[in-house]
């Protein structure tokens, strides 16, 4: 059974109308809450309008109070950003806030926006180390009774027993990001799922069947496996409409504007700084619409959806809302995957009950 969740990913161009977004962000968690989504993501990502709201730990809190089932998780808090400390006990009050929504999800940083780091004084090269670090911290801090001391290369702690106590024991769900094939080993030899960026589904299968194999190779037996895959999810961008053609015409657009603003920001900091953290001789899948982006009638993107199904993964987290499209366009988008393209996805028993 392939399971589907969205990213909250919402662009704002204009700072004039951040607000707005922010609202319309907002009330696309109560239509995924009321639809049956399963998981809500929400992004990190700063400065440059990619993502309306910036900050996902204070978002969260309001998606958690606005909503009553949806998991609200993060794809990925930038851990490298946060004090490790201090996100901890943020997590800690969402995780009691939500009674046990809360997905942990965390990666380093980006990979591609210096400024993000330059912005909160963090050199871009401590970005791994200062995430393994953290994390280590952060576990630390959500099971130590009698508090615990710690002596790192970016953080010297004496911390006392935090609270709140998580409320998912021992901690809240983690999951960790892997944007390549080595990551996502990395992530198998430890036993653990992982959130995988937008590739083509032949990458896909490509990469979870190696995954698979490393985590077979490390040890863990047949049933762990099985459950490291069920809870993992690959990325895609999704829009679905009536008939192929209305989909493309309302997709292509969007997504095309969508890779065109997120990469402004970085090459006008290459022009004025020379600074680039990654260079790219061609365009990444992600950036690829006929890679990246599912549009079509509900027959067409379920279809897809059933390739994605035969790789083995457990979920699909479905961006909805790209780049300059407007609310009502990704609100009616959700509804018919939700309504049309989904139940076929579902149990049989799940599918007779709703029959």
């Amino acid at each position: 059974m392939l399971r589907f969740s969205n990213f909250l990913f919402p662009e704002s161009r204009d700072p004039d109308r951040d607000a707005e977004v922010i609202a319309d962000s907002l009330a696309e968690a109560r239509l995924c809450d009321e639809l049956g989504v399963e998981v809500l993501w929400l992004a990190e990502h700063h400065f440059d309008g990619n993502c309306a709201y910036v900050d996902p730990v204070t978002f969260a809190a309001a998606v958690l109070a606005a909503t009553k089932r949806i998991k609200v998780g993060f794809a990925v808090a930038q851990v490298s950003l946060h004090h490790p400390t201090r996100l901890a006990e943020q997590l800690a009050l969402l995780d009691n806030l939500g009674k046990g929504r809360l997905v942990v999800g965390l990666g380093r940083g980006t990979a591609y926006n210096v400024y993000e780091y330059q912005g909160y004084g963090i050199p871009h090269e401590e970005a791994l180390e200062r995430y393994e670090e953290a994390e280590g911290i952060m576990l630390k801090a959500w099971t130590s009774p009698e508090g615990f001391t710690h002596q790192g290369k970016h953080w010297t702690l004496k911390v006392p027993r935090l609270r709140p106590t998580p409320y998912t024991r021992p901690h809240p769900f983690v999951i960790r990001a892997a944007s390549s094939e080595q990551g996502a080993l990395h992530l198998a030899r430890r036993g653990l799922p992982f959130l995988m960026n937008v590739q083509s589904n032949e990458t896909t299968a490509k990469r979870l069947a190696a995954y698979r194999a490393a985590m077979a190779e490390a040890g863990f037996d047949a049933a762990h496996v099985a459950r490291c895959m069920e809870e993992s999810w690959v990325w895609r961008n999704v829009v679905v409409a009536e008939t192929d053609e209305e989909a493309r015409r309302i997709g292509i657009p969007a997504f095309e504007a969508m890779q065109e603003h997120r990469k402004a920001l970085r090459e006008r900091i290459y022009v004025e700084q020379g600074i680039i953290m990654r260079k790219e001789d061609a365009p990444p899948a992600r950036a690829q619409a006929e890679l990246a982006l599912i549009a079509g009638s509900p027959e067409t993107v379920a279809a897809r959806m059933a390739e994605i199904e035969a790789t083995g993964v457990g979920g699909v987290i479905c961006s909805f809302r790209l780049g300059p499209m407007d609310a009502g366009t990704a609100a009616r988008s959700i509804r018919l995957f939700m309504e049309a393209v989904a139940p076929r996805f579902a149990a049989p028993a799940a599918r007779a009950a709703a029959d």
